[in-house]
């Protein structure tokens, strides 16, 4: 697109309004249907039951949909294609603290750490859910019930302490992912939620990284 200036020059504005596609749909609906059954999955944790099951049965459904997705979908959704190890990603983090970062056209080093980070957390979390849902039916099958009623069944112990502290490691990694983000996004001068949305970002400069 040409865009004629006042002075009589011209000045070619495709570089300011030309995107390019990198997040696919099902990307997209991975990660907001994640940050959806999480939400109530925490937030219904201890007194909506019927609702906490479901949306942990999603997130570990979510998880095996992402986990098959990095090997076999689209370019910028494979994890080869911008997963880094641990010197990469301590050069960047080093280099954020410095302030000079580089731009990356897929997740930076950091926000690919934080995808395993979050991914093993969360998995870990709906397996241990799991895995104390049926300690608590093995429980409820052996609970005898007198003529004041069945008394209240609880799970194995263990397995509730680490389902919890799952939870809530998953909780903390997710606010530092959140900051990540937001820092991101004022560094390099782009709305990152709104490109989960769209799937568009603005196309690599120079000193990119693609």
């Amino acid at each position: 697109m040409i865009e004629a200036k006042r002075d009589g020059g011209i000045s070619d504005v495709a570089d300011t309004m030309r995107v390019v596609r990198v997040w696919d749909p099902v990307v997209r609906s991975f990660h907001w249907g994640l940050v959806a059954a999480f939400a109530v999955a925490w937030l219904a944790a201890d007194e909506v039951q019927p609702l906490h099951e479901p949306a942990g049965y999603a997130v570990a459904a979510l998880l095996v949909l992402r986990l098959i997705w990095g090997f076999v979908g689209s370019h910028h959704a494979r994890f080869a294609q911008f997963m880094r190890g641990p010197a990469a990603t301590l050069v960047y983090l080093g280099d954020m603290l410095r302030g000079r970062e580089r731009r990356h056209l897929e997740h930076n080093p950091a926000g690919a750490a934080m995808i395993v980070a979050l991914m093993v957390t969360l998995s870990g979390t709906a397996l241990s859910g799991w895995l104390l849902e049926q300690s608590i039916e093995e429980a409820r099958a052996v609970t005898f019930v007198g003529e004041h009623g069945s008394r209240e069944v609880r799970g194995d112990k263990t397995l509730k302490e680490v389902h919890e502290t799952l939870a809530n490691l998953a909780l903390v990694l997710v606010a530092l992912h959140v900051g990540g983000v937001a820092l991101t996004s004022w560094r390099h001068r782009e709305n990152l939620p709104r490109a989960m949305v769209t799937g568009r970002k603005r196309p690599p400069g120079a000193n990119d990284v693609t």
